[in-house]
């Protein structure tokens, strides 16, 4: 029966291989057979994910128990539950900026890519699932398979969830692959001395088009979220369109008016922020930040909330048949399900709906390093222990889109693209790139430039990185594309120019200066510019920013009835910080982008995008980013 099955379909001649081998394949019909998968057959509550290796020894990779909420995944191996920056490697020939196979590890893939085909081919059960990488509904879904062992059916389930998937019963005659995502976790200790490595293959030729995605270990991050990722990117790359990293938001305020938010952002920068309600204090006000000198507390009062309305949580394709009739971007999610980081939700009552939806989902969850046991409700605020007293930064659950409240499934055009920044601590004895005010409105210029560096900041939880400040590259999306860096810049760039509709602000978490702010300064901005129809202001009510890459800040700044302090718009007000403690971070942060701006000077570079780098490197003031492309 599975032999005709796939005659219906035209797989790649490698995965038919696999199919017509000795495993028993299974094609998932519904959400519940993967579920039990997940778990080793029906009536278990707790599974082991076990491998052989070579060696005769075996070893766990990770161990899933059923809660009464879902199925709660756990690892071992504290390097696996999060993701690895330095994860992604290309075993093909074809031009890229990421390292290569052969540059990393010594040795050609070939030889390991046939290993692993062979491994599949002995295992005794395999899933094989159908889906559609991006959105369907709007006219850009890309078909793929995921082929991993049936032990692993939890990671196939964190997939289905993410992007769908197609029924066996529905899969139409003539599917035909542009992708295919290889799960095969032993290999990361057999090859990569435990590492978490995903092998990018891309196959373009008169015969084919096929992207093969290597997942060696089985957090879901970098593979089956970011894996995916790397797909549309590269078929974006191919056909002139970019799959942004974004969460994107429509927003109804008290007074009816209707504004759309596209947050942008390195891994930490506060996209899925976006789409959450004000954290509350008991009282009722929002706590926009305290001094860490003095002790101080800044807080507001809002009595009215706004209705926001969720269009995409990390990734939102700007496809061609997405079309806005005003010069605005217009976008739609690329995910069918939303891989949700909640380590800042530590108690019950942090954020209310996120809460309700994992604690009575309408069908059994994902969760991942939290901690499970069998019958027990897991709760998103009890991670996992690291160690003993040391909470795992990441704990994630995986939602699908129907159960968000509010969520829009179609295309949206963006009023607003905001960048986050995680920023730490700023002083005038401990000066830093913190000097980031509540918010700055960018020029599109200044705008594009921040897309190529994307900082990614200040004590980021969701992976394994030591630095203080590094670059995430090119629209933050950097780390999943396998092209060439200066393609992703000039399309961004172009995608710039087409949208200038679409305005620009700057918007930091963590820190202002010497006030530890959270999210909440996020939160505000997106309040304070719903509540005034967007981000166009008149230009006597912004000023220069001291620092000329954070662009222009507000005179000054009300929201129902509150004057906000504007030491929190201009850091260096802040008495705390002052001119010389800002100007002393305002040089980290312009000596860190000269430095990163530098290797986009090739000669693909259009000519336009070089003016702007030339005017950072030369030390440009606000007005020569705005004579680029005049527009704020």
């Amino acid at each position: 029966m599975t032999s005709d099955f796939f005659n219906n379909i035209s797989l790649p001649a490698e995965l038919a291989d696999i199919v017509g081998g000795g495993a028993e394949v299974v094609v998932p019909e519904n959400r519940e057979q993967l579920l039990e998968l997940s778990l080793g057959g029906a009536g278990n509550t707790t599974f082991d994910v076990l491998y052989k290796m070579p060696g005769g020894e075996t070893a766990r990779e990770a161990y899933v128990a059923l809660c009464k909420n879902g199925i709660v995944v756990n690892y071992d191996d504290l390097n696996m539950r999060r993701r690895d920056p330095d994860s992604m490697v290309i075993a093909d020939k074809f031009p890229t900026d990421k390292p290569t196979h052969t540059e990393r590890f010594g040795r050609d893939f070939d030889e390991i890519r046939q290993k692993t085909f062979e491994w599949m081919k002995g295992q005794e059960k395999l899933i094989v699932m159908p889906f559609l990488a991006g959105n369907e509904k709007a006219g850009a879904g890309y078909p793929s398979v995921l082929v991993a062992p049936a032990n692993a059916a939890f990671f196939a389930l964190g997939l289905a969830d993410l992007q769908g998937f197609i029924p066996k019963s529905e899969l139409p005659k003539g599917f035909k692959p542009l992708a295919v995502v290889y799960v095969a976790p032993p290999f990361r200790n057999m090859y990569y001395d435990g590492r978490q490595v995903v092998v990018h293959n891309r196959i373009r030729d008169e015969k084919r088009v096929l992207h093969e995605v290597f997942s060696y270990n089985l957090y879901p991050g970098p593979s089956a979220k970011k894996g995916v990722y790397s797909v549309l990117l590269n078929i974006g790359e191919r056909e002139k369109w970019v799959t942004l990293h974004a969460s994107t938001v429509n927003i109804i305020t008290p007074y009816e008016l209707s504004v759309t938010i596209m947050h942008e952002g390195a891994s930490g920068g506060g996209k899925s922020e976006m789409l959450e309600s004000f954290h509350r204090e008991p009282d009722g006000h929002l706590l926009l930040g305290k001094n860490l000198i003095t002790g101080e507390k800044y807080t507001v009062s809002l009595t009215d909330s706004s209705t926001l309305n969720p269009v995409s949580d990390d990734m939102a394709m700007a496809h061609p048949s997405l079309q806005s009739d005003d010069n605005r971007l217009a976008v739609a999610d690329a995910e069918n399900g939303w891989f949700l980081r909640v380590d800042h939700i530590t108690r019950y009552g942090t954020d209310p709906e996120t809460e309700r939806n994992t604690i009575h989902p309408k069908e059994p969850l994902v969760f991942l390093n939290l901690q499970g046991q069998p019958g027990s409700t897991c709760l998103i605020w009890e991670p996992i222990m690291d160690a003993p007293g040391k909470p795992c930064s990441n704990p994630r659950v995986i939602m699908p889109r129907e159960l968000v409240q509010n969520v829009i499934d179609g295309a949206v055009s963006v009023d607003v693209r905001s960048f986050g920044i995680r920023t730490p601590p700023a002083t005038r004895e401990h000066p830093s790139y913190g000097i980031v005010g509540i918010f700055h409105v960018l020029n599109p210029a200044l705008a594009w430039i921040w897309r190529l560096v994307s900082p990614r900041g200040y004590a980021n939880p969701s992976i394994l990185d030591s630095a203080l400040m590094s670059s995430e590259g090119v629209g933050s999306y950097w780390p999943f594309a396998t092209g060439k860096m200066v393609d992703q810049a000039n399309l961004l760039l172009e995608q710039i120019l087409k949208t200038l509709s679409t305005r620009y602000v700057l918007i930091p978490n963590q820190h202002v200066g010497a006030y530890r702010v959270g999210f909440s300064a996020q939160w505000l901005t997106r309040e304070y510019l719903s509540r005034r129809g967007g981000a166009k202001f008149r230009p006597e009510a912004l000023t220069p920013a001291r620092c000329p890459l954070l662009g222009y800040t507000l005179n000054s700044m009300k929201i129902d009835g509150a004057e906000i302090s504007r030491g929190l718009l201009q850091v260096n007000l802040q008495p705390e910080v002052g001119d010389d403690g800002y100007d002393a971070g305002a040089k980290i942060l312009t000596d860190f982008f000269k430095d990163e701006l530098k290797k986009f000077l090739t000669p693909q570079l259009l000519p336009l995008g070089r003016k702007i780098i030339e005017t950072v490197l030369d030390g440009g003031c606000a007005e020569d980013y705005y004579n680029l492309i005049p527009k704020i």
